[in-house]
């Protein structure tokens, strides 16, 4: 059993590791300028060891002007020497300045190169990111929290673009100098080369082991930042809830309690990289005193010159601080890993497939809407049986009110309408043909839904009743509100249409949020209405000119009303009375209060008797 649990942990490993190589897919589309940036990180790495080997020339005691001062100068020392008067050392100087230049011009344009591919990249990335959570199935929402979302759209995109930007092109870089600085140190001395490589296994294998438990606090602790986040997130957004329950201290000890823990283990990673480094800072200063000792003696033997043992020395320390500081981005790497799979799993989910091509054409859609013995019940409370054989139609421009206690299945039925869930059994029909055979965009565009409670995007007026119908022109605009009983409210504003609303419509009363979203609704010109009673929450003549823009909005129109007021829905063409996710009653207002012990007439009168001793 223990093998098969190890055996699933490494192939769930090796799937985090494809999954997140995915992301230079987004790179792809600038591949070539991209090798560029590769190709200049690649010199400027070449560059400083020159560099580095001619500051060891000129720190060699009683050094003179040779062509056989290393690999790394010989070339370059000869060319300077064909246009310089100086001496040896004016001519390495000459040399060193020159390598200072072009090492220079490498490094602005390799720096541009990584941020303008790692921009673009991440441009992509955040608009498919997005895209792809916005296209989530409504199960997706209910089962994770709107602020950890977030942080996967913006801290988390942030530290891949770091991660691609900064640490992939220092961890390149340190290759290079490791790679090409071993290969220049063998042609000093091989025997020297040995005992510095001698070292190397020993640190391969800490970075390893180090490197895989860093990784996994760093993964613990983004975790953490982005619960905080979501604790930002839910208690700014009901901070009119936190301040009517006087429970400010308490969202502050909530946070404070993420904030710890966030602090606990980055300090435990803290701890380890501490003591990672040190052990790497003991290591490469032990196995660089053991180079210059043996080092010392081949000079002693003459077997290795006094130039070319201070320019090892040089070189080795750039190369010795390369895998130090390679270890350092192994750990970045790996705890950047974590991140880039959290992203990249929410590019592989499954979405709802708006887009596909409609099966059936939507040309002629009249509304007609049918439930044929549909049962639901949702995926996070599957012994819950919310709509049990339900079954009944809606004819096209026919208005149907939906009456029944808190979860009786009123709104789970509003949102199978908008096919936010498909039934567990049964068929679900618009104008006679399974929902299945239209795409869900040009579905959803003949539906409007009216909710309770409206809330509005913080723009302005104009932008609000414009979502109905993106692009929609002033005279839409302005005739929309107007039918929905607005526009002399509206007007009466300074900014008019200009109007900021504030977050989620602050700035606008209840009545005023509602004949918004009712705008917005006209707007789109829908065939089927859905309305989850949109004046139980009003004043009276806030009510009164509410329910005057509805009736007005329904003619026509399919309508679904959830009805809670049930003083609201006596004209509708039928009343349907749920009980427990099944079907009492159906019929007119007439024909349900006629039965003495039918369940409306129940609700009714409970209700005309809460509403004459409200009065």
């Amino acid at each position: 059993m223990e093998k098969k649990e190890k055996k699933e942990e490494k192939r769930l490993s090796k799937e985090a590791l494809r999954r997140s190589l995915g992301v230079f897919n987004y790179l792809r589309p600038h591949w070539f300028i991209f090798s560029i940036g590769i190709l200049l990180l690649i010199l400027s790495g070449v560059l400083v060891l020159s560099i580095t080997a001619l500051l060891g020339l000129l720190m060699a005691p009683g050094q003179e002007l040779s062509v056989t001062g290393g690999p790394f100068t010989a070339s370059i020392l000869d060319k300077v020497k064909m246009y310089s008067s100086f001496g040896g050392t004016g001519i390495t100087l000459t040399a060193l300045v020159v390598l200072l230049i072009i090492q220079g011009f490498f490094s602005f344009f390799r720096v541009y190169i990584f941020s303008y591919v790692t921009e673009n990249a991440m441009l992509r990335l955040r608009n498919d990111a997005f895209g792809t959570i916005i296209r989530m199935p409504m199960q997706f929402f209910n089962e994770r929290r709107v602020g950890d979302l977030g942080s996967r759209l913006s801290s988390d995109i942030s530290t891949i673009q770091e991660t691609l930007q900064w640490t992939l092109a220092e961890f390149i870089r340190q290759i290079v100098i490791i790679v090409i600085g071993i290969g220049g140190l063998v042609a000093f001395s091989y025997k020297l080369t040995l005992v510095m490589l001698g070292s190397l296994p020993v640190m391969i294998i800490v970075m390893v082991v180090f490197g895989r438990y860093i990784r996994k606090l760093g993964k613990a602790t983004q975790n953490k930042v982005a619960e905080s986040g979501v604790i930002v997130n839910e208690t700014l957004t009901g901070i009119v809830n936190v301040k009517s329950f006087t429970n400010e201290a308490y969202e502050t000890s909530r946070f404070g309690e993420t904030a710890r823990s966030i602090r606990r283990y980055a300090m435990k990673s803290a701890v380890w990289r501490g003591v990672f480094g040190t052990f790497i800072i003991i290591f490469l200063f032990g196995a660089l005193g053991l180079v210059i000792g043996v080092g010392a003696h081949l000079r002693d033997t003459g077997e290795l010159g006094a130039e070319s043992l201070t320019q090892f020395i040089m070189v080795t320390g750039v190369v010795a601080g390369s895998i130090g500081g390679l270890a350092a981005q192994m750990g970045t790497i790996q705890r950047s890993i974590g991140i880039i799979e959290s992203v990249m799993e929410i590019l592989s989910f499954k979405t709802e497939e708006k887009d596909q091509a409609p099966k059936e054409s939507i040309s002629g859609f009249e509304g007609k809407i049918t439930f044929e013995k549909v049962s639901f019940h949702y995926a996070s409370r599957p012994e819950v049986e919310v709509l049990k054989d339900v079954s009944f139609s809606v004819n096209s421009g026919e208005q149907i009110a939906l009456v029944g206690s808190s979860g009786s299945g009123k709104s789970t039925i509003a949102a199978l309408i908008q096919r936010f869930y498909n039934p567990i059994s049964g068929t679900i029909k618009f104008d006679d043909r399974p929902a299945a055979v239209y795409g869900l965009t040009a579905l959803r565009e003949q539906m409007a839904f009216v909710p309770q409670e409206v809330i509005l995007f913080g723009g302005t007026i104009r932008e609000n009743i414009a979502y109905g119908k993106p692009g929609a022109t002033d005279e839409e605009i302005t005739e929309a509100a107007s039918q929905a009983n607005a526009l002399d409210f509206i007007l009466a504003f300074p900014d008019r249409f200009n109007t900021i609303v504030g977050e989620r419509g602050i700035q606008l009363s209840g009545g005023q949020r509602q004949r918004i979203a009712i705008a917005r609704a006209v707007l789109r010109n829908p065939r089927i209405l859905i309305l989850d009673e949109a004046t139980s929450s009003l004043d009276s003549e806030s009510e009164r000119i509410v329910q005057e823009a509805l009736e007005k909005l329904m003619k026509g129109r399919t309508s679904v009303v959830i009805a809670h007021r049930l003083s609201t829905i006596r004209n509708a063409d039928r009343i349907v009375v749920l009980d427990s996710g099944t079907i009492r009653e159906s019929g007119t207002h007439q024909e349900l209060m006629s039965e003495e012990l039918g369940l409306y007439r129940k609700l009714s009168e409970l209700q005309f008797e809460k509403e004459k001793v409200r009065s």
